[in-house]
């Protein structure tokens, strides 16, 4: 029987695949500290971890018989992964289970922009209305616009499958051209980063997070976007520069823009809950009842099979 660290609770599915193993969970209201992890994973075969789990250098070298560290997330960035390599820790995380729902969330924060739906929302709640009116609270369509997809992997190509039947127009940019298989699925059209920038009523960025993606999106970028368009965020907060975002908005030269990650997670730059122009959500990109227990079925897996000698079924490396 191994022991089982899991650095916060998961959905019920996952403790039932861990069943036959001694688990402990972490069930502190908030996140957890490194020093309580450090101590946490001592005698610990296996750690399994929020995305939001910072498993530095500290934490790996205080867990002497850690076997595999399964984060539940796509995302892999909150774990130091070099010395989990130079230890001889696999390192597995959940894709793909996460598509479907995030690509929803992204139309839906579109939808939210353009219809103005929180807005309406709070009017309703507190000052209220006069009534229908021509002229009235009016929005956009999202119908006929042109969407700039940053990064055209599984998650960005849902996106372009449910903005298509929005009748939206479709281009993409990326490190590299798609096969025209691909490109024709969705109707999606290749664009340099600059022209895409330039042309698109809606960027929604779902790129990976690197160093060449952090910071993608400051100043000098917003300068480059159209100021009737909008901007999403669904990926990693440090991919924007919020400093940068927040004066982009205040200053409207840019339409407006959503959030779902933050680039000081959780905290968020106090400039942004301010503004009218900016819809934030708690980072629920995959916060469905179906997507979270199937990312606690396939991180548990994983951790089983380390366990049992065999091959992880998402292994990072």
């Amino acid at each position: 029987m191994a022991n089982i660290f899991i650095s916060g609770e998961i959905p019920e599915i996952g403790y039932e695949i861990l069943s036959e193993h001694q688990l402990t969970v972490y069930t502190g209201k908030n996140l957890i500290t490194e020093n309580e992890l450090m101590e946490q994973v001592r005698n610990a075969d296996a750690l399994l971890c929020p995305l939001s789990t910072k498993v530095t250098k500290k934490v790996i070298e205080a867990a002497p018989q850690l076997q595999v560290i399964a984060n539940f997330g796509a995302g892999f960035d909150n774990i130091d992964i070099n010395v989990a390599k130079e230890k001889g820790i696999l390192v597995t995380n959940t894709p793909d289970v996460s598509t479907d729902a995030t690509a929803e969330l992204a139309l839906g924060l579109m939808l939210a922009l353009f219809r103005r739906i929180p807005e309406g929302d709070t009017l309703c709640r507190t000052t209220g209305f006069n009534g229908w009116a021509p002229l009235f609270f009016l929005g956009r369509e999202l119908t006929n616009k042109k969407l700039g997809i940053i990064g055209f992997g599984k998650i960005g190509q849902a996106v372009a499958q449910r903005a298509k039947a929005f009748g939206m127009e479709i281009y993409y940019t990326g490190r590299s051209k798609k096969p025209a298989i691909i490109e024709e699925k969705y109707d999606a059209t290749f664009m340099e980063f600059d022209d895409l920038l330039q042309s698109c009523d809606v960027i929604t960025v779902h790129t990976s997070y690197n160093e060449e993606t952090h910071h993608l999106f400051t100043k000098e970028t917003f300068a480059h976007m159209r100021k009737d368009a909008f901007f999403l965020n669904l990926s990693r907060g440090a991919v924007v520069k919020e400093e940068d975002l927040a004066k982009a908005l205040q200053s409207e030269e840019i339409a407006g823009a959503a959030l779902d990650v933050f680039e000081f997670e959780p905290h968020i730059t106090e400039e942004l809950k301010q503004l009218k122009n900016l819809v934030i959500t708690p980072h629920i990109g995959n916060a469905t009842i179906e997507t979270r227990n199937e990312m606690a079925k396939l991180s548990a897996k994983n951790v089983l099979n380390v366990l049992k000698y065999n091959k992880p079924v998402t292994p990072v490396y």
